[in-house]
């Protein structure tokens, strides 16, 4: 079994409040779940109205699967239309046993 994740920051512009985030964030958070089928929630940035730190992780059989996967929700994440995606780094670990 190899574990992977990404960590992403994205800028919400148009939050003016933490609810306004907290909206965002929510509505990428569950879509990335359904689309990806991975763990996903925010990690950092609570109190930032503006930027969200966000990580996925995926499990699998081999690292190639485990890293396309989470490439795919890197670049999903670049082409969103309310979030400005700032970077992120992948990460897929070894063999767990």
């Amino acid at each position: 079994m190899v574990v992977g994740t990404l960590e992403a920051r994205l800028l919400v512009r148009e939050s003016r409040t933490l609810k306004d985030k907290r909206q965002v964030v929510r509505s990428v958070l569950d879509r990335m779940r359904g689309a990806f089928n991975v763990s996903a929630a925010e990690v950092g940035t609570h109190d930032d109205v503006k930027v969200a730190t966000l990580a996925f992780a995926a499990v699998g059989f081999e690292p190639a699967a485990v890293n396309g996967t989470l490439q795919k929700i890197a670049e999903a994440l670049r082409v969103h239309p309310v979030a400005e995606y700032l970077g992120g780094e992948v990460t897929v670990g070894s063999e767990v046993v």
